[in-house]
């Protein structure tokens, strides 16, 4: 993607390239490998190399735009509290046999060490991200279910399912932030 490209003031002075296909260029960081982003220089009469580094995550999209038109809408901080799905408090509530568990993800840990349910619960999992580090999306997989999903910084998401299979179930984070937090 060139710099201003999708504007009327495209200036054909930068190209950012998405490299999904980066395998064995950076040391892998967990269960996936890396991609890379490169930003180029392509103002002058042959290409230039500004920056290469890794990306995590698969990348998609990208709009290049200048710094001016971006910080008057920059948001210092969410306030999570303003939204009504957001944990600000980890907690489990039962009814019958539907419970519900309302978890933060903060680098290192999750907000309980421990959940414990019945066989033939309905459980659901409301987790929220309140880390304050722009950058830094939490996995959230229990083993053995089928269950994955990533929430990004400030974000929350839930999931539902029966504990149809009796056991020790880990709950662990699949994004890299640190040393598999459980």
């Amino acid at each position: 993607m060139a710099s201003m490209a999708e504007t009327n003031e495209a200036d054909g002075r930068y190209l950012i390239s998405l490299n999904k296909i980066s395998k064995d260029r950076f040391l892998n960081v967990g269960p996936l490998k890396p991609e890379s982003d490169q930003l180029i220089d392509i103002s002058g009469e042959s290409m230039v190399l500004l920056k290469d580094e890794s990306a995590y995550i698969e990348p998609h999209d990208i709009i290049l735009v200048r710094r001016d038109i971006i910080e008057p809408h920059v948001v210092d901080r969410v306030r999570l509290e303003e939204h009504p799905e957001a944990v600000t408090q980890s907690s489990i509530t039962r009814d019958g046999n539907r419970v519900t568990v309302r978890l933060t993800a903060t680098a290192p840990v999750f907000g309980l060490q421990e959940v414990e349910v019945n066989e033939g619960d309905e459980v659901t999992f409301i987790v929220t991200n309140t880390d304050e580090i722009p950058d830094l999306a939490h996995g959230f997989a229990i083993s053995n279910y089928n269950i994955q999903m990533v929430v990004g910084p400030f974000q929350t998401k839930s999931v539902t399912f029966t504990a149809d299979k009796p056991g020790v179930y880990w709950i662990y984070c699949t994004n890299f932030c640190h040393a598999l937090h459980m």
